[in-house]
């Protein structure tokens, strides 16, 4: 079972967003798949409950709660962790035993960045991370790459400790699909399979973490 953790200490930097795909790419691709929502908010597990009578069901589960590891099923395939908004690299520090890679989104603004080099420099601090038993990658998010911001940051976050593993173009597709219970994974529309495509390089780097 391959098992993602997402995390970011900047809110808003679309976390939920890429947990909530990636869930439903592997879904979609006939994995049994858990979506694991640590924040209190409730967003992934609002988003699972939304497509449950679909055909491609995510099943939830509250990372709130004491114990839910004991409740992952035994036939899961793919297990996302979606954490809470604002988590610290010492709040994740006791789930890099259990899963197999981390994601870190980050926005093309100058905020987001300030803000998410110290957290991913904290990152590369931890024992797991610094010894590679864990791999991270940057995913770059909300991307205009027609823009001079969004070329400049992709520049900055190559700076990172980390690799950056997709670049994410931006679209209100995302927040209407999301909205619904969908992803853009659950549609065949040429627009959409364009920016299906924004998605291989991380796929392709997740295969090697299995």
């Amino acid at each position: 079972m391959l098992k993602v953790l997402i995390a970011s200490s900047k809110g808003g930097c679309g976390k939920t967003t890429l947990a909530t795909h990636l869930a439903a790419y592997y879904a979609v691709s006939g994995k049994n798949t858990v979506l694991v929502d640590c924040d209190r908010l409730g967003s992934s597990r609002r988003w699972c409950e939304l497509r449950a009578g679909s055909e491609h069901a995510v099943l939830p589960l509250d990372g709130t709660r004491r114990g839910w590891r004991d409740r992952v099923p035994g036939d899961a395939q793919r297990l996302i962790v979606d954490t809470a908004a604002g988590a610290r690299p010492e709040d994740i520090d006791e789930l890099l035993d259990y899963v197999d890679a981390v994601l870190v989104p980050v926005l093309p603004s100058p905020f987001d960045l300030d803000a998410s080099a110290p957290f991913l420099a904290e990152l590369a601090d931890l024992s797991r991370i610094k010894r590679g038993k864990v791999p991270v990658g940057v995913v770059a998010n909300r991307l205009r790459p027609w823009t001079h911001a969004s070329q400049q940051a992709l520049a900055a976050m190559s700076e990172f400790a980390f690799p950056v593993v997709a670049q994410i173009r931006d679209t209100q597709g995302y927040v209407l699909a999301t909205g619904i219970g969908k992803s853009l994974f659950d549609y065949h529309s040429e627009p959409v399979r364009l920016h299906q495509e924004d998605w291989k390089p991380l796929f392709k780097w997740l295969k090697k973490q299995e």
